[in-house]
């Protein structure tokens, strides 16, 4: 049985309720977490507000930067063991899950060497003054991370706050917990004082509301979707809290004629059946320019009809999704577009020993979706690819930009001119040319506009987000 996570210690919930973890391969529980509620909330900001105030916020820059350096390397040492817990709690397969136990390093070990480097400026001001700011901690943090990428969120929100100089209270999706559990663990083990990661489990609407409420927090990270992101704003507004918000996409690729395209399919299908789509930045919709439109969806048509589905130890393409809900919510989606006559182009396969509990969608590549269709305009997370046409640049942009959210675009032209003009066009946080995702890319600031969210996780740009700027006007005469 999975314990709480509190000032350093194991610790039972207050309500002496356990929730089950299931395995999505099989559907079957394999262990426990706590259920806790707003008094484990309570208990651990507490926890987390003493070490800020007695401990964390005397510690140097230069010494939190070598406390979360040890911390990526204990990480590093125990990928193994994280990747394991995140291909079972999650249904990844291996591959990636160590590939997420290696980004999480990657996290902490970047952090770590931002901590020394957050300077304030001084500012030229009138005669008999000197002007200075500074960058402060805001104190307390609450982060609230999604069941898709608990080790790569934790690693750009957590090591984004701590670097910062944050104590942090953490509330993982019930969904998935274990790697963050076993992580906060290994930073205690590392030298972390008491309270500065802490990690409450349970339901959102119990937990995790209870931490977007406490008047302890002084800054919400949250990864997930619109409606719940706008209840945590409303939430945290009563109170003045300022929050950082990460809310999904229904990110657009977009094809010319003149594309590489024998470098665009594998980035294309990654794209959308990478954790069996559950991806906030999955390349969901794929643009293609009239003359290559019926080619390129036979070559798309073969690759999907070449992936395989199947449990995560089996480490094949494709594992299964988080839960039944999640799988339900795919089928929903699928039949849809069948009721509404939207072609299928092709459909990858479920190997015969997935078994038949586990939570499974083989990959789907459909055509045609007109733009007004719920399958191009909102966010299935599942392994969905709906493709359509455009006849020129204009219409590709009209597209592209015909929906609520704008985390994330892919354009793929050998053309410069248009690549540079289609990047200031296009609505969207991040823009990759003929690329998609940049290998993870840590550095690289993170964040959407209009419902995907506002503010920026990862990267350097992060922390500004996790502290407040002070500006101190010294008279001197």
């Amino acid at each position: 049985m999975q314990l709480n996570f509190i000032g350093n210690s194991n610790v039972l919930s207050s309500s002496g309720k356990t929730l089950p973890v299931l395995d999505p391969s099989d559907g079957q529980p394999f262990d426990e977490l706590q259920r806790s509620n707003a008094q484990d909330i309570d208990a651990a900001v507490r926890a987390a507000r003493d070490c800020f105030d007695t401990t964390w916020h005397k510690v140097s820059a230069a010494e939190r930067g070598r406390l979360m350096m040890k911390l990526s390397q204990k990480i590093a040492a125990h990928a193994d063991e994280l990747a394991l817990l995140e291909q079972r709690d999650c249904g990844k397969p291996v591959k990636q899950a160590r590939a997420d136990a290696l980004a999480l390093v990657r996290y902490f070990e970047f952090y770590a060497g931002a901590c020394d480097k957050l300077h304030g400026e001084t500012i030229p001001y009138q005669d008999g003054y000197s002007v200075f700011t500074w960058r402060e901690p805001h104190g307390v943090t609450g982060h609230i991370i999604p069941w898709n990428y608990p080790m790569q969120i934790f690693g750009r929100s957590v090591g984004g706050a701590l670097a910062a100089g944050n104590a942090c209270v953490v509330k993982p999706a019930e969904d998935a917990c274990l790697s963050l559990i076993r992580v906060a663990q290994l930073a205690a083990e590392v030298g972390f004082p008491a309270g500065a990661i802490n990690i409450v489990t349970g339901y959102g609407h119990e937990v995790g509301d209870a931490l977007a409420r406490h008047p302890g927090i002084d800054h919400i990270s949250f990864t997930g979707s619109p409606r719940v992101g706008t209840l945590i704003q409303q939430v945290a507004a009563e109170r003045h809290c300022p929050v950082t918000l990460e809310l999904g996409g229904k990110s657009p690729q977009i094809i010319f004629a003149d594309a590489d395209i024998d470098a665009a399919i594998p980035v294309l299908i990654n794209a959308i059946v990478q954790n069996a789509g559950q991806t906030c930045s999955a390349g969901s919709r794929v643009l293609i320019e009239r003359g290559i439109y019926e080619p390129l969806l036979d070559r798309l048509g073969k690759a999907f009809e070449a992936l395989r589905v199947g449990p995560a130890a089996m480490d094949l393409d494709v594992g299964p999704l988080i839960r039944q809900s999640q799988q339900q919510r795919v089928w929903d989606f699928l039949s849809d577009a069948h009721a509404a006559g939207i072609p299928m182009v092709a459909q990858g396969t479920v190997v015969d020993e997935a078994p038949e509990t586990g939570f499974y969608q083989a990959p789907t590549l459909l055509r045609d979706v007109p733009v007004n269709h719920r399958l191009a305009q909102e966010e299935v997370f599942g392994p969905v690819l709906a493709a359509m046409q455009f006849a020129d640049e204009d219409q590709a942009v009209e597209l592209a930009n015909a929906t609520q959210f704008g985390l994330v675009a892919g354009v793929w032209t050998e053309n410069g001119a248009r690549q540079f003009r289609m990047a200031k066009r296009l609505r969207s946080g991040q823009i990759f040319i003929n690329n998609y995702g940049a290998g993870g890319g840590v550095e690289l600031p993170f964040g959407g506009v209009k419902s995907s969210g506002y503010g920026r996780e990862k990267g350097f740009e992060a922390l500004y987000g996790f502290t407040t700027l002070k500006t101190v006007a010294v008279k001197h005469g």
